[in-house]
């Protein structure tokens, strides 16, 4: 048993809060920290078990180390906002204390998505015999421990890694993110990127479009080629794949109301001035979307992540294809968020869970796909995200 301390109170520290506090057994004690603690609160009385609340600016390398030197927790899951990530992990350092995030660190006015921050922390954790463990969402996270288990049960080597993510969800309003509007913008307008014979391919902007047949009733839909921080971790830690590539699935209508945000200025992150004030388009637009954690009383419809691999076992071909499938509404009504926030809280709290029980633990800054992923695909199974296998 272990006290956490969560950082980030919007749709996915809410999922996570009610994910730990299901797990007594392995989290004894909960504390929940934003910049502003209201929404810890209103949270916390979600839920039946205490929860402890603070207020803290992540971005305060000083604020963070007095909180965490106050709790005395054993681990710090990191669902705040991205740039908040190296802060974060100064903190931990700082105070002698383990470390978990969802999403990998992005500078706040480059919006580049590497490992690379990170992985130079390495030394760092090892000297000080801390563990920090990296994107531990669904993708990057479990797509990373689904490729993992693909090659430890199923394969003697992975030729090709295609990552397809669908939300085949409706929140019925014209348009709105179903996570961090500034994330999701900044992270579908920039351009794709996939993993070939060593190096990398840049395309532009959803230039690569295919279509796919998506199981469970949800049917074909257009699926568009991105870059995501995973295929950066999954190509160094398993070298012998040829390809790597990462899809997702948009609306029409989301890529029309993208494209026209786009034309007029919307989605810049350089400051701009407005009468007499420096501001960002898309911070500013960010203000005036609706907020993701608002969404899922009224979002419908499911979820379906998984990974399509190619490779060889026994000297023979074959294709295999492991995926989730998660009902926005049945999510709602167990933790109050739709199921985009869910299939990243819920792997939070796993990844926590095997840190704390011992199942994964290591000395330095270490990605998902370098652990056994056996007991994290059990533990999917157990809370909330059961996962299915085919060969195709």
């Amino acid at each position: 048993m272990a006290k956490v301390l969560i950082i980030g109170a919007g749709g996915v520290g809410q999922v996570v809060t009610h994910k730990c506090a299901q797990n007594p057994e392995v989290f004894s004690e909960i504390v929940l920290a934003s910049r502003t603690e209201s929404k810890c609160r209103r949270i916390a009385e979600q839920i039946e078990r205490p929860i402890k609340t603070a207020q803290v600016d992540a971005d305060q390398v000083p604020q963070t180390v007095e909180l965490i030197e106050r709790e005395k927790p054993a681990l710090v899951i990191n669902v705040a906002l991205p740039y908040q990530d190296l802060t974060i992990m100064d903190a931990c350092l700082e105070t002698g204390v383990d470390y978990l995030d969802t999403a990998n660190y992005e500078p706040p006015d480059d919006a580049r998505f590497s490992y690379s921050w990170q992985w130079e922390y390495h030394e760092r954790f090892r000297e000080r015999g801390l563990m920090a463990l990296l994107g531990s969402g669904f993708d990057p996270g479990v797509t990373n421990v689904f490729t993992a288990h693909a090659r430890k049960h199923h394969f003697d080597r992975i030729e090709t890694l295609d990552i397809i993510d669908c939300n085949a969800g409706d929140h019925g309003k014209p348009f709105a993110t179903n996570f961090n509007p500034e994330i999701n913008i900044r992270e579908v307008t920039q351009n794709g990127r996939y993993y070939k014979d060593g190096g990398w391919v840049e395309t532009g902007p959803l230039e690569v479009v295919e279509e796919f047949d998506f199981p469970d009733g949800i049917g074909p839909r257009k699926i568009y080629l991105m870059y995501h921080e995973e295929l950066e971790s999954i190509t160094k830690h398993l070298p012998e794949i040829r390809e790597a590539r990462f899809w997702m699935t948009f609306s029409d209508s989301y890529l029309k109301h993208l494209e026209v945000l786009q034309n007029v200025g919307m989605t810049r992150i350089d400051p701009v001035e407005h009468q007499g004030v420096k501001i960002v388009p898309l911070q500013f637009l960010k203000s005036v979307l609706p907020d993701p954690a608002s969404l899922g009383p009224d979002t419908k419809g499911k979820t379906c992540i998984g990974c399509v691999i190619e490779g060889t076992r026994d000297g023979q071909p074959r294709k295999y294809y492991v995926y989730n499938i998660c009902d926005h509404q049945q999510a709602y009504r167990e933790v109050r968020s739709q199921a985009v926030s869910y299939t990243t809280g819920v792997p939070a709290m796993i990844g926590a869970k095997m840190m704390l029980t011992g199942a994964w633990r290591g000395d330095g800054v270490f990605n998902m796909e370098q652990f056994d992923p056996d007991p994290f695909m059990k533990a999917l199974n157990s809370d909330g995200l059961p996962w299915h296998e085919t060969f195709l």
